[in-house]
Parts: C-alpha cells; structure tokens; sequence
C-alpha cells in the first residue's frame, strides 16, 4: 500500500516540479493532492500523465496524508508547518523557516541522510537554499578525503530562483532591448536583461546579503561547522539553472586528478571536466537534469593544498524539488514513515 502525499505550492515553479519528479521516480504514493491557497483552487496542474485540480489548502485534512512537501514561501510556513505536523504528518518545507532550528534536520540525502533520524523532534525535516544543496553535494566527498578548512564561493544564480515573475521580467526586459521599449526594474533592484546583479536577499549588518549568509550557516550545518565559508551571490539573466566558482582550501594535499576521481564515484556528481573547447557544463545544459556537474576542477598555486571548481545544477531540481523527493524516498527506504492508512 502506497503513501498519501499533499504538495502545498502546487502553482508555483518548485511545486509543478516536485509533482512532476514525484511521477518520474514512480514515488509509492496511492494519492496525489495538489493545494495551494484559495485564489488558485481548481487551477490544472499536470502529474504524469494525469491532471490534478488544485484544492485549498485550507480545507484539507491533514490526519489523512502521509507527508507534506511544501514549496510555498517563509511565512506561509511558519504558519501552517507546525500544525500539519501536529496531525502525524510529515512536513518536508523547502522554505527558510525551519533551516536553522537545531531540532529540525536539514538534509541533502547525499551528504548528510543519517541526520534525517531526529526529525520526529518536531515532525519536520527542511530541504536546504538552491544554491547551498548543490554546493554541499559537491564538497562532501572532498572533504572526507582531505577536510576543508576554508571555502571562497561566487554564485551564479538563475532568475527562477526568485519565482515566476522574476523569470517573467526578465523574459519582457529581454524583449524591450530589442524593441527599444523603456524598462523599469519591478521584482529586481535593477534591469537583470543583459546585466548581473550582486544582491540577493536583504542585507544584513555585516555587508552580507542574507543569501550570502544562508550558504555560510547551511554549509556549516550540514557538512562541518569547523569549516570557513565566505560566499558572493549574484543573480544573473539565466532562467534556470545556478553555477558557482568555488575555492577550496583543504587540510590535506589532493591534486585535481585525484579529486577529479573522487568525484567520479561520488553520488549525484557528474564530472564534465576537459580542458578543450566546451569541455566544461553550463547552467543551459544543465537545466532540466539531476546530476550537480562539476568542472574546470584545478589546483590553486597560491596556497599550499587548495582546488577551484565551477559546479551547476537546475535549482528547481536539486537546488528544490528533487532534493525533498529525495528526502521522501530516504524516510521511506529506511522505514522511518509510517503508512498511515496501513495503520
């Protein structure tokens, strides 16, 4: 008998994701719900080969799912995540809510999966920042082989990272530079067609954006809280797909062949790494793949064992829906869910 599965944000970019990969993956689920908030029910969105009319949120009973997978912002979570949860059902949130409570686990199956055990704390595990999911994929194997002192990262980050209308904006502005129309900025601080902008998130005190800062503390979280993490996140007029320039200073000596290696046989990791003409991944080609692609993996002369690496991944995928599908299938293979209609 299979699960019962609510998808909360089922309009939005990451929610039509999570139903699509949910089929793709053939998840065991005997029941599929779509919600969203009362303006967007009995809005169509697909699964598979089926239509699912979206229902309100509102009106749902939670006692009857088996996992809610959230993809529908901050606050929204803060409201509605301890109370599914209170019900028995398991809440995966892809919103900053609950990143940072040391009684929710935050997870990358690939990375940390054992930390998954202690979600029954509060019956909510939270899925990572897009761009800090595929960042920690591509360090863990590194860092058990040679532990990471310090990480210098530039991101790279796709418009969809901030949602439709951001991807919307930049699709018009594209279009106004063409036509000579005036462009007005709304969703971002400045034109983003043909541009980049070194601001995502509010600032913060120290100078850092708070997206700048959610790649410090996750990391730390996740992999190492020894480890030294300083990030730079700038958006770029990409629709999807994130890339990031990463500096890596280990403890430890590893040559690029070695880590090349590593990577190889690491789980979720695709190394696209020849030093030729288009030897190398691009957030284009990454787009609608699960892999998190590494290349240009060299070592760093100026300091005594360091590696640059430019990693990119779709974020709606890895970076979101994929990752809290994952997490889902990792509660069911290790038998931490219980089948509540079973029961």
């Amino acid at each position: 008998m299979g699960y019962r599965i609510a998808v909360v944000g089922a309009t939005g970019n990451v929610g039509r994701e999570v139903l699509s990969i949910l089929d793709e993956r053939g998840f065991p689920a005997d029941e599929v719900v779509a919600l969203a908030s009362r303006r967007s029910q009995g809005t169509e969105v697909s699964f598979g080969d089926r239509v699912l009319k979206v229902k309100s949120l509102d009106n749902h009973d939670f006692n009857k799912s088996d996992i809610a997978i959230m993809s529908a912002g901050g606050s929204l979570s803060q409201e509605w995540a301890p109370k599914i949860a209170a019900t028995g059902c398991v809440v995966i949130d892809n919103s900053s809510a609950f990143r940072y409570d040391p009684k929710v686990p935050l997870i990358v199956p690939e990375v940390n999966a054992d930390a998954v055990i202690g979600f029954r704390q509060k019956n909510i595990i939270a899925n990572p920042n897009c761009s800090t999911a595929q960042l920690v994929v591509a360090l863990k194997p590194l860092h058990d082989r040679a532990t990471i002192k310090r990480i210098v990262v530039s991101t790279y980050q796709s418009v969809s990272g901030a949602g439709k209308e951001p991807m919307e904006e930049l699709f018009n502005q594209t279009r106004a530079v063409f036509v000579a129309d005036p462009i007005e900025p709304q969703k971002f601080t400045k034109r983003i067609a043909f541009n980049c902008i070194p601001h995502i998130d509010v600032f913060m005190d120290s100078g850092d954006t708070k997206e700048e800062w959610k790649i410090n503390a996750e990391t730390k979280k996740m992999l190492d809280p020894k480890i030294k993490v300083t990030a730079t996140a700038v958006r770029v007029p990409v629709f999807v797909s994130h890339a990031e320039s990463v500096n890596i200073e280990f403890e430890n000596e590893l040559s690029a062949d070695e880590a090349r290696s590593i990577l190889r046989e690491a789980p979720g990791c695709l190394v696209i790494d020849k030093r030729e003409d288009g030897g190398y991944i691009t957030p284009y080609e990454a787009a609608g793949e699960d892999a998190t692609y590494i290349s240009r993996i060299r070592e760093d002369p100026t300091i005594d064992y360091g590696l640059n690496m430019w990693v990119v991944s779709d974020n709606l995928r890895k970076g979101a829906a994929l990752n809290t599908v994952q997490i889902a299938e990792l509660l069911v293979n290790r038998g931490l869910l219980e089948n509540r209609q079973a029961a």
